[in-house]
């Protein structure tokens, strides 16, 4: 529950703190004193849309505060929002993003805007209000996850029948890309050793020539140098008896003479092995000219055509094997359709179940808010929707059909109802669906999970268009409802207010050139004070408190006549204290 909420430098509000209570508490205050900006507050704490135009005129901040009780725990969450729009969220200290704070304060406490209950007008709201009612969460869940995997093995399905209509053109195109470099078929390093190849075949008349010149000068010519180092090696040996420093020579002589003898009879056999034919060097430069069209076409290198060629063997192996992927997607997608057709069958016949005791229940209900002639009936399509139609809430369409006068037809409840009607439709639909919530949290083991049945409520004019008898039945339901969850409630209405275990007067001061909005506590004379000033505007009298007393009195006689209980943990200080505001001291 809300247990205190502090707001600072908030449009009108400079500095504000409540310490809200248990059970049914009720705001009230002259038309403009500031109402909605409390509501707009907590709107802030539960993720809303931060504006720099909520700063109050002249500060640099606008800070909103509260302390939420939920079981044992206590969670603080402040926002702050910056005149230039900037907004910043913060749980028990630490930073959270507005989407988290959202999140969170959706299992602490709802908030009923003044117009909310015109979303009844709108039929997709109406699944959501039979399944809370139904208790059908888990049912829901699965159906949603059901045709989540479905969905996303449909789009897994159409995208290999696209593959597939496409297969044959790009198994053909890549079918010719491999051939045209299997046909040249070439070789890691083959170009670089070609261009080498050509280089020798264009200049071998040099080769040769060279090569023999070379081949004479060592062996066959006349002087030639090794039969002339002979005479010089002789030399060099008497050298070397005369002086030492010439032994290295002679004993590097074998060496000399064996490399020399070696490169001979390499320059020999090199011209016998060398092909100076035309027809040779024609063949290199045609295998270079494919080979540099590969690269053009796939490279543009070597390497580059190397790896196009794996990755087209690669490609053509998947699409020979893309119908087999093909197939087995359509079984399995079959499958998940048959497993969400189940889940949403089941989910179907669960919330016809739900709807056979919802409208009698919401019959009772509106009956008690002076609506005793109300029919109410909960219609499914009548047709089955076509596959397209169908979403993660399942198979079914509903919409809330009423008649609120005997003798009239049932028709869609956006055609027939007045403001007053709707609000208390809406009423009475939350009133069910959160005791559906508190009964599935109780038979819950262990206590309520988190995120069952928020413990707060806050409604904002929900008695908007109504008054008289229905005003005073209202505010039964509130407080009510109040013996399950803490119930806050703003209203224009003294028979609404009258039934309040606590009751905050909103007030609009002036104070020196600023307008200053308050939030006050009421005590049994104040009360009595306020209501009668709800009852009677500034025409105050003896008479008109007085009726405000009897208000009060007979609303308390009301409730402990009902036996309505208390929210659990409320003091006995807070019970006598409502016992004695409704004797109005």
């Amino acid at each position: 529950m809300l247990r205190f909420l502090r707001i600072s430098r908030l449009a009108v509000i400079d500095a504000v703190e409540v310490e809200f209570d248990p059970g049914f508490n009720v705001l009230t205050g002259e038309t403009g004193a500031g109402k909605s900006i409390l509501v707009e507050a907590v709107g802030l704490l539960l993720g809303g849309r931060a504006s720099g135009d909520l700063v109050r005129t002249g500060e640099d901040v606008a800070t909103v505060e509260a302390i939420f009780q939920r079981g044992d725990d206590e969670i603080v969450i402040r926002r702050e929002i910056t005149a230039q729009g900037r907004s910043r969220a913060y749980v028990n200290g630490a930073l959270v993003t507005a989407g988290a704070l959202k999140e969170l304060a959706g299992d602490l406490i709802e908030l009923h805007g003044q117009h909310e209950h015109q979303t009844l007008l709108d039929p997709a709201t109406h699944l959501a209000a039979l399944d809370a009612f139904g208790r059908l969460d888990d049912r829901v869940a699965r159906t949603a996850a059901a045709f989540n995997a479905w969905s996303a093995a449909r789009l897994e399905a159409e995208q290999l029948r696209t593959a597939a209509r496409e297969r044959a053109t790009r198994l053909e195109f890549a079918s010719f890309q491999l051939q045209d470099i299997d046909k040249v078929a070439p070789k890691a390093g083959e170009d670089e050793e070609l261009a080498a190849n050509r280089t020798i075949l264009s200049n071998a008349a040099r080769i040769e020539r060279l090569c023999n010149e070379s081949y004479g000068a060592l062996y066959e010519s006349d002087g030639a140098i090794l039969d002339s180092l002979g005479g010089v090696w002789k030399r060099v040996a008497d050298l070397a008896q005369l002086d030492a420093a010439f032994e290295p020579y002679v004993s590097a002589r074998d060496g000399i003479k064996a490399q020399l003898e070696d490169l001979a009879m390499f320059l020999r056999r090199y011209v016998d092995t060398l092909d100076v034919s035309a027809g040779r060097l024609q063949q290199v430069e045609e295998r270079l000219a494919s080979l540099e069209r590969l690269k053009r076409k796939h490279g543009p290198t070597l390497q580059g055509v190397l790896a196009r060629q794996d990755a087209l063997r690669q490609e053509i192996a998947e699409l020979d094997s893309s119908e087999e992927r093909l197939a087995s997607s359509e079984r399995e997608l079959a499958t998940l359709r048959a497993a969400f057709l189940a889940e949403a069958q089941a989910l179907s016949g669960a919330r016809k179940a739900a709807a056979a005791a919802f409208a009698p229940r919401i019959v009772e209900l509106l009956a008690g808010l002076a609506l005793e002639r109300t029919q109410f009936e909960v219609r499914f399509n009548a047709t089955p929707l076509p596959e397209s139609e169908w979403t993660s809430s399942g198979l079914d369409r509903v919409e809330f059909f009423v008649s609120m006068n005997p003798g009239e037809d049932l028709r869609p409840l956006a055609r027939i109802v007045s403001g007053g009607e709707l609000s208390r439709v809406m009423l009475a639909l939350k009133t069910m669906t959160f005791r559906a919530r508190l009964d599935a949290a109780e038979s819950t083991p262990g206590g309520r999970p988190l995120g069952v049945a928020p413990p707060g409520m806050i409604f904002d004019e929900v008695d908007a268009g109504i008054g008289g008898r229905v005003a005073v039945v209202v505010g039964r339901r509130l407080r009510s409802l109040g013996g399950a969850f803490q119930v806050l409630c703003i209203t224009h209405l003294p028979q609404v207010a009258a039934h309040a275990d606590t009751h905050f007067l909103i007030e609009k001061r002036v104070d020196r050139g600023r307008t200053q909005t308050r939030v006050g506590r009421l005590s049994p004379d104040e009360r009595v004070e306020e209501l009668a000033r709800m009852l009677a505007g500034s025409a105050m009298t003896d008479a008109v408190r007085a009726s405000a007393r009897e208000m009060l009195t007979l609303s308390a006689a009301t409730g402990e006549a009902k036996g309505e209980s208390k929210p659990k943990g409320e003091s006995e200080r807070a019970k006598a204290k409502a016992r004695k505001d409704a004797r109005g001291s």
